[in-house]
């Protein structure tokens, strides 16, 4: 079924609650980490203790991003989200009565759940936003991670004038939970029933077609979810994404003290080209539109992987601080696109699109959360300068297989899933 590329109300309903709602995960996402050193002075612990502490958010996060395409497949993206909308508030309530009542455990709890929340949301927001742009025949998941992007902005500017006037952390977290809880409510209410099922379905049909039996949903689901690694395609996808989430991750977790470590700036030098940072991914993800619809998402993440070397190699090799500074806006700019137009290239007119949108999604959030990381064992013995010639490497190698990103013959932009889901 072919659908005309114009968006009714409901449609863009639809579109702007996800816009909406991943505003609020980046601005809640970007208040935590702004606060962070209050919660520490709270908790009155060392930083190897807070380090432990802070573990509890990758633990959530990976059993999010890890049950989420599963969970999509059996139940749709609504109930998903509906399900991450409220772990995350229920995980900024508890970690601000945590650093209130000055108990790490409940931090440690609560950004178990707030990061679980953040899984779960995500992958099923990339399932919704790719069913969107096959509705629309028009690109959203660059604007969609343009709004993530916009968020952190916003939250880190907010925690930095809340932390200027001494504005107690549990309050702010509070705040922030129920924005995200008004955010969230609506965006359930306009997101449609169904999305992402259309997989479970096909797993359905496969495994009675195999075995002459009507196989149970959840077990074809499942089974198609990991099926979809087979196709060779997917899988240089996969690694593109690998690649570029690795990229934007590294920055993320290591910019500030690259820059302090690395080029001998101060601290707030280091949180400014941060800040630089998130601007041209911001950017970049809200003008890159037009870019797709003119060259295509093979050239235009092929060039954005060759941008985002040269500013990596500007950072890594130059000497000058206020060079590598001012490189930081290529590296930005270059990593804007590739995780959204890579998630989008993987859902393009397939009948498994969601399955596949949820199994590169699952990989571009595993970069994310345990690439960076393991930046540190390696700088402990080259230098955290040097560390960063891995992504160089990583994003020299995406730019050679980004011919995987190509439009499917026959499959246009605007073609709708199998199963388009009703729109109410």
């Amino acid at each position: 079924m072919k659908v005309t590329p114009v968006m009714d109300a409901r449609t863009r309903r639809w579109r702007a609650a996800l816009f909406l709602f991943m505003l609020a995960t980046g601005v809640s996402m970007a208040s935590w980490v702004a606060r962070t050193p209050a919660v520490r002075d709270a908790l009155e612990v060392s930083t190897g203790a807070m380090g432990l502490v802070l573990f509890g958010l990758s633990i959530g996060s990976m059993a999010g991003v890890l049950a989420s395409g599963g969970l999509v497949c059996r139940h749709g993206g609504r109930l998903v989200i509906a399900v991450g909308a409220a772990l995350l508030v229920a995980g900024l309530l508890v970690i601000a009565g945590g650093a209130a009542l000055e108990v790490s455990g409940g931090v440690f709890g609560g950004l178990a759940l707030f990061g679980a929340g953040m899984g779960l949301a995500e992958v099923a927001f990339n399932i919704e936003g790719a069913a969107v742009e096959r509705t629309v025949g028009r690109p959203v998941l660059p604007v969609l991670h343009g709004c993530f992007s916009l968020g952190t902005v916003v939250g880190a500017l907010l925690g930095m004038g809340l932390t200027a006037v001494r504005f107690p952390v549990g309050w702010h977290l509070a705040l922030v939970a129920l924005a995200v809880a008004a955010a969230g409510m609506w965006t359930v209410r306009a997101v449609p029933a169904g999305t992402g099922r259309e997989s479970a379905v096909t797993g359905d049909a496969e495994s009675a077609a195999g075995s002459g039996a009507g196989g149970g949903g959840r077990t074809g689901g499942v089974r198609g979810h990991l099926a979809v690694w087979r196709d060779r395609r997917l899988v240089l996808i996969g690694l593109i994404v690998l690649a570029m989430a690795f990229a934007e991750g590294s920055a993320n977790d290591w910019l500030p003290l690259l820059m302090v470590d690395g080029h001998g700036t101060g601290a707030t030098a280091g949180s400014l080209t941060f800040m630089l940072f998130a601007v041209a991914m911001t950017t970049g993800r809200f003008t890159g539109g037009p870019l797709l619809v003119r060259y295509g998402p093979a050239a235009v993440v092929r060039a954005s992987a060759v941008v985002a070397a040269v500013g990596v190699a500007l950072v890594v090799f130059s000497d000058s601080a206020l060079l590598a500074g001012a490189a930081v806006v290529l590296w930005g700019l270059g990593a804007s696109l590739g995780f959204p137009v890579t998630i989008s290239a993987a859902g393009e007119g397939v009948r498994d699109a969601s399955a596949r949108v949820a199994a590169v999604s699952t990989a571009g959030y595993a970069a994310f959360l345990v690439g960076p990381p393991s930046l540190g064992f390696l700088a402990d013995h080259v230098g955290l300068r040097n560390a960063m010639v891995v992504v160089l490497v990583l994003l020299g190698g995406a730019a050679l297989i980004t011919g995987a990103l190509r439009r499917i013959p026959g499959a246009p932009v605007g073609e709708a899933p199998a199963s388009q889901p009703d729109l109410v």
